[in-house]
């Protein structure tokens, strides 16, 4: 028997592992790691499942090759040599911009997804960059950037130091908190109503955090803006405001309230007035409180607004930056991600539809367009990495539909799926047990600051190649170096570019120091593990990758302390309350709120044991409450007649599903879960389980317009008896 720990690659939760293996390195147990300084031994269904999904008899093993409707296995010379035939062809004949490239989430929990996605995308050429951000997290990154200049300053809530959490359009008890690292969310919400504290939650279903908070307010979908400025109003109407921090636009956002009442929330968003000042009340006299708002009211069209009044609120009432407020994370890495310039969208438009750019990438609910419609910069290859578009992207069907008519596509992907099968080449990256592990982009979110390195458990077999030799061959044919030239050139490239910056930046430790000198002494076991060493060496604890190894089961690094003055770059150098870019939607959200409302409306839903699509392949982690169905109110089965399956339309489609009566979700909404459609997917627990997709039912022309992130819940639709 082999025991090791790791850090669970599956969630935003970050939890330790500890993982045995037997004699042919099955894993036969996967525990929490107690002695993890973070986690603390807690672990949920989906890492306990981890050896299961790693050793998934369906996962790919070698490169394949599409031969018309076949597939081979191949060599990885022939695959690269296939890839570099494929991308040159559209290249040479139609340009740069006629290839596309989409990271999917999963490229947010991999070593190789962050470290390779820069030198992919540059080598690339292209500015038809896509990415799940725009199916899930842009407003908060928009919003914070015109706050503070800075895009990638995610306060988190304090929460062991809270007094009071308002969580609106999440269900961190089964999500684990997403952008809001904390594992043992259940445990630690739990300790701070111990301690006298309140959490009270705004979602139009009672989901799991629901049932359990002091208080629900079942607010209407799409409405949270609405609600939140109720709260601004009755802030600064009752003087109850206490702006601790430099800031511009206070007056102006006093204006932009004033018809924002608690009786105007009560009537668009469904919660009484008196609830909604008693909320603002609260939270201005809790000692200290924290406000955070996720998925449910980031996929809406008014997402950027409501991410923007989380902060305004959180501002008023003195609590960011503040110890029990909400807190920046300060990362063991060097913050590469960080510019330390403003932040601007819009630097250049997508061509058909003329949406702009946030972060270097465009809507994913235009990648459709860009395939389908002829002209110059019309996209004719897509490089896919660890996403199942048509699965996860708004109105599936379409894209679903536009992808066979590529020209050339390579997935680097462990499973032929929805999305794969209409690749020319599929490149797997190798098992989770053999793949060396860092969470660069979630130690920003992390509710201590904390850091922990996971070697690979298991070697690779001869026929196997790392996730970063993959990604960095790309890179290598996209530049044109060809698929013979050597990875490592990639990772000496990266190391050095770290290295120069290093001893140009004035004060740096190393600052005028030999290149050659500094890189004889960095360490690691692979190009990935060199770089990760170079950026702990310089990150603002001088940590080194040699002390991760000596300490499997994490560092913890103290609590969060206040950093928005090292963060905040915006060209006044106060923070922005009113920024025009995002508050300029008012005035969309006001010709929304006169007119009529639509009769019902779908939402999504998380799922306990469930993470998008790329889970329904483990048998452990289905059935219960796992199922694609679609929640309804029992007043609304009889108001339309429903049994036991329903018609569900919209205005890109239809689907039949299967109905589940519950009084958890309020009237006149419909709930439906996100990355299922498997039928006829060669993955073979996943076909016998193969739900509906439910974006064929959500709308590709339908934005949350600053930010271009697609829409999700508060989707209209209508809903009929099913007649077979």
């Amino acid at each position: 028997m082999t025991t090791a720990h790791r850090t669970c690659p599956i969630c935003q939760a970050v939890c330790g592992l500890r993982i045995t293996l037997d004699d042919t390195n099955r894993v036969t147990s996967v525990n929490g790691d107690q002695d993890d300084p973070f986690s603390k031994g807690y672990i949920c269904p989906k890492g306990a499942s981890l050896g299961r999904l790693d050793e998934d008899p369906d996962r790919l093993r070698v490169p394949m090759i599409r031969e018309g409707d076949q597939w081979r296995e191949a060599t990885w010379d022939e695959a690269f040599l296939a890839v570099e035939q494929g991308l040159g062809r559209v290249t040479e004949a139609h340009g740069r911009d006629a290839v596309a490239v989409y990271f999917g989430n999963p490229t947010y929990h991999t070593m190789a997804g962050f470290l390779y996605r820069m030198p992919l995308i540059q080598s690339l050429g292209t500015r038809n960059v896509y990415s799940s951000g725009t199916i899930d997290h842009m407003p908060k990154h928009v919003a914070a950037g015109n706050m503070y200049g800075d895009p990638f300053a995610i306060a988190v809530p304090d929460v062991d130091r809270t007094d009071h959490v308002l969580i609106i359009g999440a269900n961190p008890l089964e999500s684990h908190g997403s952008l809001w690292a904390a594992p043992d969310l259940p445990g630690r919400l739990k300790a701070l109503r111990r301690r006298g504290g309140k959490v009270v939650v705004a979602d139009p279903r009672r989901t799991r955090t629901a049932a359990f908070a002091d208080e629900h307010l079942a607010v209407k979908p799409g409405t949270d803006p609405v609600l939140l400025l109720a709260v601004v109003n009755t802030l600064l109407v009752e003087n109850l405001a206490t702006v601790t921090l430099e800031v511009n636009g206070l007056d102006e956002l006093r204006g932009l309230a004033e018809k924002f009442t608690p009786e105007l929330a009560e009537r668009v968003c469904g919660v009484p007035a008196e609830d909604v000042a008693r909320l603002a009340r609260e939270l201005a006299a809790a000692p200290t409180a924290a406000v955070y708002s996720r998925m449910g009211a980031s996929t809406v069209e008014f997402g950027t607004l409501t991410q923007w009044l989380v902060e305004v609120i959180n501002i008023l009432t003195g609590n960011l930056d503040r110890a029990g407020g909400t807190m920046f994370a300060r990362p063991a890495t060097l913050e590469v991600y960080r510019t330390g310039q403003p932040f601007q969208a819009g630097q250049w438009h997508s061509r058909v539809r003329g949406l702009p750019e946030a972060l270097g990438e465009l809507p994913a609910a235009t990648l459709a367009d860009e395939i389908e419609t002829p002209g110059e910069g019309q996209v004719r290859a897509l490089v896919s990495i660890a996403s199942n578009q048509v699965l996860s992207t708004p109105n599936g069907p379409r894209l679903d539909r536009a992808l066979r008519e590529l020209d050339f596509m390579v997935c680097i992907d462990p499973y032929l799926n929805e999305t794969t099968r209409h690749a020319d080449v599929i490149l797997p990256p190798p098992r989770i047990m053999q793949t060396p592990h860092y969470d660069f982009l979630l130690s920003i979110v992390t509710v201590r600051n904390y850091t922990r390195f996971s070697s690979p458990i298991l070697p690779l077999e001869p026929d196997q190649r790392s996730e970063a030799e993959i990604m960095a061959r790309l890179t290598l044919i996209a530049a044109g170096a060809g698929a013979a030239a050597d990875p490592a050139g990639v990772d000496e490239m990266i190391i050095g570019q770290l290295l120069e910056g290093a001893t140009r930046l004035p004060g740096s430790p190393v600052e005028g120091r030999d290149v050659a000198e500094l890189r004889a002494g960095i360490e690691g076991d692979s190009g990935a593990e060199r770089i990760l060493d170079v950026m702990l060496r310089f990150g603002p604890y001088g940590l080194s990758l040699a002390t991760l190894k000596a300490n499997p089961h994490g560092i913890d690094l103290g609590p969060l302390e206040p950093r928005l003055k090292e963060l905040l770059c915006t060209p006044s150098g106060r923070v922005e309350l009113v920024p025009p870019a995002v508050a300029g939607d008012l005035d969309r959200l006001r010709e929304r709120l006169a007119a009529p409302a639509p009769e019902i409306l779908l939402i999504g839903r998380r799922q306990l044991r469930s993470s998008n699509s790329w889970l329904h392949n483990v048998p452990s982690l289905l059935g219960g409450s796992n199922r694609c169905t679609l929640h309804v109110n029992p007043a609304d089965v009889a108001r339309y007649g429903l049994s036991e399956r329903a018609v569900v339309r919209s205005a890109t489609g239809e689907l039949v599903v299967t109905v589940e009566p519950t009084d958890a979700i309020r009237s006149g909404v419909v709930s439906l879960p996100h990355g299922w459609g498997h039928a006829g997917s060669p993955q073979r627990v996943a076909a016998q389980h193969p739900g509906v997709n439910a974006n064929t039912l959500t709308d590709e022309f339908v934005l949350d317009i600053p930010s271009g992130n697609a829409v999700f819940n508060g989707v209209p639709i209508t809903i009929s008896p099913y007649e077979a």
